[in-house]
């Protein structure tokens, strides 16, 4: 499979109920959804009504009456029964009336056609001819849930274990042959029949009263505390757990929702379903509703573009992420700054560049131009040769990363100790020459590489020839000046910056580099080959050679993807992904050539699960070679559309182990998470990492627009 037309898909979205500002209102026990899409629901706090196309949340019972609500039902009449901590009520009309005969507090309610039934700590009781009378079960007090089946025949869910009443009278199943153990919570019929058993340990699923199946973190379920089971009416069977929802499809498969990007709280209580499938989730701490929605990719690129130009882009055309004053709050964002700004700016210009070499659109050319024009800009305005800037803010702005600061002399030394190339920069933002702007010094290699790389795809795929003297007398600076400083980045103070060395001296003679040696030499490799190409000024071609015969830094390149664990980073993979296609395409030895080919193979190649597709696209361009094709597009199509940087914790989580792989210093997780469970995406983070995610942040949808427009123009997405 190389190229996939951009067929419907379905796109899950999460909206958050919050019913009121006291705690025990938001504390939801139960929930059903009426025909017309009415929500009701029971809550710590009492009872409350959303009907269908209002967010407001009606009380139900007021005053004296008002207490801890259960469980509510509808009734195949319209009517509405409320279990409550003073017993039954119902609502019929707008009118409530209390229920004579059920002894209060009445916990559970459940209901078919022709019978209803009210359980609670005192016992059942069953609707006849409009009168509540008691049915004598010996059942457990302990009742969590009760459902009627095909048959009409009642199931009750206890502490104590499950319970059936049918035409041979009462039984009870309990033991470990019989469910998973005999904390039973949570009921609910298949649609092949099969009666599924939510409660302590996992998921017990039985047919003609045998014990078929069970389900545990095993099988996929994010915990043992499963609380509640609804099937929905596409079939898939919901299991709602404290550790979010995991879904059971009909062709085996299985996928987790968790975090609050998709619920209000990991705590599930019990599951409803409106007419248009959509799940009324009640949670511990307010209701989800999880919708889906019919999209084509090319729908989803323009929501995402919208997002982009609304909210990310930034005087004087800085693409950036956005501080929430109120966490995961949309309404309160203010743009804010990064320290890698110039090169996340960079990844725009690349998509803006795709976006116009399939369009040809002028838009996209003339956004290309002004990303550019940022990127320019960071050079100018510090005023000195050969330094630009990390980033810039208005000269008025008071909020900023990482602010100037001094050192103590104590601070100095446990700086020094702790990582002797620390260097600390005190004054790291300056205010501009012309008092515009304040600029952020202190550039590191990533900047650098972020940099050359998006003049490199503006150049190929959308610059014109009067855009490409631009860029050929701005790159020829930059490299002019690594030149001129033994291949460092200078800063204002003389020094090189934190991060900014290529230079022999240091990668090949002073050991605290040994861990940058084979990524730096390559990076360094990759800038002059461009530089050198496009200005056609064979100095740099010179430098180049000399660096691969008397320093050895083709030989430094050649353990890229074989570096000591303690040296590998994930960042390091997408810094190699931006670098490559420089490298194939102007390379023209064929020695070196094949040298950097087979480089590129086996790094692509250890990327086994395609999860970075940056990567897998810059691979598949360099070289020719479609790759993880498969991977690519189902990220595209299962990116939540909400781009709040929520926290995503799969620590809590029971059926992933922690571990210490793909990198030997971080807590990761043993399974690549989908997309819908991943922190959302910067393709330098590691998305096996165990916890991700600042809710005070909206990252912006390049991450998804940029490898869009470069698999459009590959031809691996066909309109």
């Amino acid at each position: 499979m190389y190229t996939v037309k951009d067929e419907p898909f379905i796109q899950e979205t999460h909206e958050a109920f919050f019913i009121s500002e006291d705690e025990a209102d938001n504390e939801v026990r139960d929930i059903v959804v009426s025909q017309e899409g009415d929500v009701w629901i029971a809550t710590k706090g009492g009872f409350f009504l959303k009907k269908s196309g209002s967010k407001i949340w009606e009380p139900i019972i007021s005053g004296g009456n008002r207490g801890p609500g259960y469980a509510v039902e509808i009734l195949e009449s319209g009517e509405v029964l409320l279990g409550a901590w003073d017993g039954l009520y119902k609502y019929d009309h707008g009118e409530i009336s209390k229920q004579e005969g059920p002894k209060a507090p009445i916990s559970v309610l459940t209901s078919n056609a022709t019978n209803s039934y009210v359980l609670g700590p005192n016992g059942v009781w069953k609707e006849e001819n409009a009168v509540w009378l008691k049915e004598g079960l010996d059942v457990a007090m302990s009742i969590r849930d009760a459902i009627l089946d095909e048959s009409g025949d009642l199931w009750i869910a206890t502490d104590a274990g499950l319970y059936f009443q049918g035409a041979q009278g009462l039984q009870l199943f309990q033991s470990t042959d019989e469910l998973i153990s005999s904390y039973a919570k949570g009921l609910a019929m298949s649609p092949e029949g099969q009666i599924w058993v939510a409660g302590l340990g996992g998921v017990s699923i039985r047919e003609n009263h045998k014990l078929v199946k069970t389900l545990s973190p095993k099988e996929g379920l994010s915990t043992i505390y499963t609380n509640t089971v609804s099937s929905s009416p596409d079939g898939v069977m919901w299991v709602g757990t404290q550790v979010g929802v995991v879904r059971y499809y009909p062709d085996g498969s299985h996928s987790l929702l968790f975090s609050r990007r998709w619920l209000t709280d990991d705590a599930v209580n019990q599951i409803a379903f409106d007419a248009d499938g959509n799940a009324w989730i009640a949670t511990q701490n307010g209701v989800s509703k999880i919708s889906k929605t019919e999209m084509t990719l090319k729908e989803k690129e323009s929501y995402f573009y919208s997002e982009l130009m609304d909210k990310h882009i930034r005087d004087p055309w800085i693409c950036g992420v956005l501080r929430l004053e109120v966490p995961g709050d949309i309404s309160t964002w203010k743009n804010s700054d990064d320290d890698n700004d110039g090169e996340y700016t960079g990844g725009y210009l690349v998509m803006e560049s795709f976006r116009y070499a399939v369009t040809k659109d002028p838009d996209a050319l003339e956004k290309a131009r002004k990303a550019f024009g940022f990127l320019s800009l960071l050079y100018e305005v510090t005023g000195i040769d050969g330094v630009f800037a990390r980033t810039i803010v208005p000269a008025d702005w008071t909020e900023l990363h990482d602010p100037n600061r001094s050192y103590t002399d104590r601070q100095l030394a446990e700086s020094l100790v702790n990582d002797p190339r620390y260097k600390p920069v005190e004054v790291r933002w300056r205010k501009s020459e012309d008092g515009n702007w304040l600029w952020k010094g202190d550039t590191s290699s990533d900047e650098m590489v972020g940099h050359f790389m998006s003049y490199f795809y503006f150049y190929e795929y959308a610059a014109t020839e009067e855009d490409k003297v631009k860029i050929r007398a701005h790159v020829s600076k930059l490299m002019d000046a690594l030149i001129r400083n033994d291949f460092n980045f200078i800063d204002i103070d003389g020094t090189h910056t934190r991060w900014g060395v290529w230079s022999p001296e240091e990668l090949n003679r002073n050991p605290d580099w040994s861990s940058e040696r084979s990524l730096n030499s390559l990076e360094l490799l990759a800038f002059l080959k461009f530089t050198g190409a496009i200005t056609g000024d064979e100095k740099y071609e010179k430098v180049y050679r000399k660096l691969i015969d008397e320093e050895g830094y083709l030989k430094n390149s050649a353990d890229l993807n074989h570096k000591n664990p303690a040296w590998k980073i994930y960042f390091d993979l997408t810094m190699e992904g931006y670098i490559f296609p420089m490298l194939l395409k102007y390379e023209q030895d064929s020695e070196i050539k094949k040298f950097y080919r087979d480089l590129a193979d086996e790094w692509i190649e250890e990327q086994k699960y395609g999860e970075n597709l940056i990567n897998n696209l810059a691979y598949s361009l360099a070289t020719g070679q479609k790759v993880n094709v498969e991977q690519t597009i189902s990220f595209l199509r299962e990116t939540p559309l909400d781009l709040i940087d929520w926290r995503i914790d799969h620590t809590v989580r029971e059926d992933v182990d922690l571990v210490h792989e793909p990198i030997l210093e971080e807590l990761q997780i043993s399974e690549l998470p989908p997309p819908a469970i991943r922190a959302t995406v910067r393709w330098d983070k590691n998305p096996w990492a165990a916890i991700q995610g600042n809710p005070y942040q909206v990252r912006e949808p390049v991450f998804w627009l940029w490898p869009y427009w470069m698999a459009r123009y590959l031809e691996i997405i066909e309109e």
